[in-house]
């Protein structure tokens, strides 16, 4: 089979794929797999109840299902719950925007294709643009979606070093230069991998800096506000004229539906409509239909902030204890859990890499992903990035326990393998 280059650069392996093929392979059921690698939500009962019962009230309105699974949206996506976005940010943060703000996409990961080759990449002029990360480790799913080499420059951040085994990563906003050859700016709030919060001080300097260039903000608010609002700290949301601001359905429980949520200025919701038109004809209507009616009362924040938040941030805290009793005698730091599903482990010094340490905790059914894949852009060879692993608490208590467990195990052989081999 002869593969074109885009063929060949989206058939073959990733760390993207990697991830959800580890991920389609547990859930199957297929394997006895402790699944602490991906991305998936947690299935909170009282979460899922309420959408159970928007569906149900959805399937028993004939006119409005049939409309739903039987005609094409708009491209720019179905324009009640556009409304209703618009009207909820208005009232809760006193944006100036309305349904020419804000576009669907199928799925947040389609949206930053779109927006990464909109910004990144080839220019007619004979230039190359690429995306800033100004701090990583960052989303492993940004590393794969451009069409070209070499589409992401980032930056190390600053580490602060924090009581009882913890720490903080930091934009080093001194050293953060911005090129003539960066189209646009991204970071994510709360960050995946790390579970990191960019301070509103930061966020603030980043917008500064794009205004200053002419050139956008991209900011990933898949975990943050105003929903699922996966936020275990002080974070206020922004926008304006520069920022693009991504939102998502999924880890609010709805990951099935696909549903990216793009605010941002009507240029760039303009072009966005026009690639879906080309792409996907339509975004997909069910998303936007289950959830319309909780947008527009305001629901969807309650829940957000009174169901799914503390929910995750007991899960976080609980799963932190279990590390730190299973790690105890061993060279370790986490991530102060601040946001999103996911703990960030670093073993400074670690004897093997972190892609060793990921195939030998898979051979005993553990997933969980390397941290190598997290730096997208880095182009210096920094250990650090080899020292690290991502892993989720949002499985049942007893997976998250157990796998901590042989994560442990694993981790101080190899210290130990190393001390013998000095000895």
């Amino acid at each position: 089979m002869k593969l074109s280059l885009f063929g060949q650069r989206y058939a073959g392996p990733s760390g993207t794929r990697q991830l959800m093929e580890d991920l389609g392979s547990a859930l199957d059921g297929s394997r006895d797999v402790l699944m602490l690698g991906g991305g998936n939500p947690s299935h909170i009962p009282e979460v899922e109840a309420l959408f159970r019962e928007r569906m149900q009230a959805l399937v028993g309105d004939p006119k409005r299902f049939a409309h739903v699974i039987g005609d094409y949206d708009s491209p720019q996506g179905e324009r009640e719950f556009l409304d209703a976005i618009a009207a909820l940010l208005r009232r809760e943060y006193g944006w100036d925007l309305s349904r020419r703000n804000i576009a669907l996409t199928n799925g947040s990961q389609s949206a930053f294709f779109l927006l990464f080759n909109m910004f990144g990449g080839a220019c007619a002029d004979g230039r190359r643009q690429r995306i800033l990360l100004p701090m990583t480790p960052e989303y492993i799913g940004y590393a794969d979606v451009g069409l070209s080499d070499g589409m992401f420059t980032a930056r190390r951040p600053a580490i602060e070093m924090l009581d009882d085994h913890l720490f903080k990563y930091h934009v080093d906003l001194r050293n953060l230069a911005v090129n003539d050859d960066i189209g646009a700016i991204c970071v994510s709030r709360p960050t995946n991998p790390t579970g990191n919060v960019v301070s509103d001080a930061e966020l603030a300097a980043l917008s500064d800096l794009s205004r200053h260039h002419d050139i956008p903000l991209i900011v990933d608010g898949a975990y943050g506000t105003p929903f699922p609002h996966i936020i275990f700290s002080d974070a206020t949301p922004l926008w304006n004229e520069h920022v693009i601001l991504c939102l998502s359905l999924s880890k609010i429980g709805l990951p099935g539906l696909r549903t990216g949520i793009v605010v941002a200025s009507e240029a760039v919701i303009d072009a966005l409509t026009g690639m879906n038109a080309v792409l996907n004809l339509a975004t997909g209507s069910m998303g936007a239909a289950l959830v319309c009616d909780m947008v527009a009362s305001g629901e969807i924040l309650r829940v957000s902030r009174e169901q799914v938040m503390p929910y995750y941030q007991r899960k976080a805290e609980e799963t932190l204890g279990w590390l730190r009793k299973e790690l105890d005698g061993c060279p370790y730091r986490i991530h102060k859990p601040e946001g999103a599903i996911f703990l960030w482990l670093w073993f400074p010094e670690l004897p093997i890499t972190s892609a060793e340490l990921y195939a030998r905790l898979k051979a005993r059914g553990v997933v969980v992903l390397s941290g190598h894949h997290f730096f997208p852009g880095l182009e210096e060879d920094w250990r650090h990035r080899h020292e690290c692993l991502r892993m989720t608490y949002a499985q049942d208590a007893d997976v998250v326990r157990r796998g901590v467990a042989i994560i442990a195990e694993e981790v101080k052989r190899a210290y130990a393998d190393r001390r013998q081999l000095v000895v």
